[in-house]
């Protein structure tokens, strides 16, 4: 796995790393893979995909492959495109994307049929090959292009989420950082119960406001800024493809990614009744979020980072839902994948039928306290680094974990160290359920243990 071609998808600089060519490449790789007869491609609102997206459906119907154009959307349409057309009607499904990164950057995202996941580990790497190889189209017949609208079945189904109570009408404020949401939401948000005010939901790849990546706190300024200006109840923010949502309360506090899955874990707990639910949290997440999953009649399972195994999971669990830190939730009524769109509707749904602010709901699941993700560029083996690091600890433990990476849980404090999928870099998640003090204390042993400084 090198160049362009990722853990998870796609990505490069357009064009010095990723060109039209490579698009071409692409698409007649992976129809060749799948032994496609049709396959469904979506685009986001870069200034590079409707180029890109173009070569991709010519690379496809190259491979004598028809293809369905559904157009600009978010990711999650991709998703729902091969989730329910059937394996007869698609046999998988591209978005043209790179997600949440840089204006120059392009990319592509790839669902196999019935939206499971396809990563490097799950068929990527045999596209790769077939990319470098580029041997000739075989097909007496190229595929043909059609567009196909999912818009209203796609709008249907995400609604089918939002179940806010009338009597309590909401005022929010919505920041799609000029990504491809803008064009989606009135229709997703009409005639619901909420006054919405709106920044910058033209589409415009460009992305002139800010980056459309609402895990980076720069990226929320404006965005907290409204919410308090014009007393709104909750704020959210999309990525730029609309698969990943962020949230800040009334004050304009954001709501770390853990416990706002916590809190959208409660709303779909309450549906499962007395089948109880599981729901998946990540291995970063607070202790709080199993706790409220707990609490709230359901069961909680730790699982690895990453979309694909946390796909797998949810599939192997039947899980209700899984929460990621990164401001990823995948919902099993979501063809167990990721939704911005979803999360935000439940998040709407528990505020609306709650007498509390969003503060107050998210206050008792801030009682630990949690370092965010911490990275450490090494220069030695990363697998040296975890196992030193291990052996610190090893002899006082209570328990140690390898779900992802290396857990170790300490009674009053715990941690995860994992290894990056792509760079030389290992990355911390350290929590205390004691105090601030104890959290920055072992903050600074640990970081010492793995500088080894």
């Amino acid at each position: 796995m090198a160049g362009i071609f990722k853990s998870y998808d796609v990505r490069g600089i357009v064009p010095t790393q990723l060109t039209t060519g490579d698009a071409y490449k692409i698409g007649k790789a992976t129809a060749a893979y799948l032994k496609a007869k049709v396959l469904a491609v979506g685009r986001d609102a870069r200034i590079s995909s409707p180029d890109l997206h173009a070569a991709l459906m010519a690379g496809i119907a190259s491979a004598g492959c028809d293809v369905l154009d559904i157009g600009m959307g978010p990711t999650p349409i991709s998703y729902y495109a091969a989730g329910t057309l059937g394996k007869a009607k698609c046999s998988g499904a591209i978005q043209v994307t790179a997600s949440h990164n840089p204006s120059e950057y392009g990319g592509f995202k790839f669902t196999k049929a019935g939206a499971l996941p396809m990563s490097y580990d799950q068929g990527l790497d045999e596209v790769e090959k077939l990319f470098r190889e580029d041997k000739p189209a075989l097909a007496k017949r190229p595929g043909r292009i059609k567009v196909l609208n999912v818009r209203a079945g796609y709008v249907k189904h995400c609604r089918r989420f939002a179940e806010l109570d009338r009597k309590r009408p909401l005022r929010i404020a919505i920041d799609t950082g000029n990504g491809v949401m803008g064009a989606w939401l009135p229709d997703l948000l009409k005639g619901l119960p909420l006054k919405v005010e709106k920044l910058f939901w033209t589409p415009d790849g460009r992305f002139p406001n800010h980056e459309a990546n609402p895990l980076k706190l720069e990226n929320l300024a404006d965005l907290r800024k409204r919410v308090v200006e014009k007393k709104c109840d909750l704020g959210i923010a999309f990525d730029g493809d609309g698969d990943r949502a962020a949230f800040v309360d009334e004050a304009g506090a954001p709501i770390p990614g853990d416990i706002a899955g916590a809190l959208m874990a409660q709303v779909l707990l309450e549906k499962e009744g007395r089948k109880g639910g599981t729901v998946l949290y990540d291995v970063r997440a607070t202790r709080a979020l199993p706790e409220a999953v707990e609490a709230a009649g359901g069961r909680a399972v730790q699982t690895r980072v990453g979309h694909s195994h946390i796909k797998a999971a949810l599939r192997s669990e039947k899980a209700v839902m899984a929460a990621e830190l990164s401001g990823h939730y995948y919902f099993r009524d979501f063809f167990c994948s990721d939704s911005g769109e979803t999360a935000m509707f439940l998040i709407l749904t528990l505020l609306s039928r709650s007498e509390r602010k969003a503060s107050e709901l998210v206050k008792p699941m801030q009682r630990y306290h949690h370092t965010g993700e911490v990275n450490f560029e090494v220069h030695r083996d990363v697998k040296d680094v975890l196992a030193g690091v291990e052996a610190k600890y090893a002899g006082t433990a209570k328990n140690i974990f390898k779900t992802d990476g290396v857990s170790i849980d300490m009674g009053s404090w715990w941690f995860n160290l994992r290894p990056s999928n792509t760079e030389p870099v290992v990355r911390l998640n350290l929590e205390s359920v004691q105090s601030k003090g104890e959290m920055e204390q072992r903050l600074t042993e640990v970081t010492s243990a793995i500088t080894g400084g």
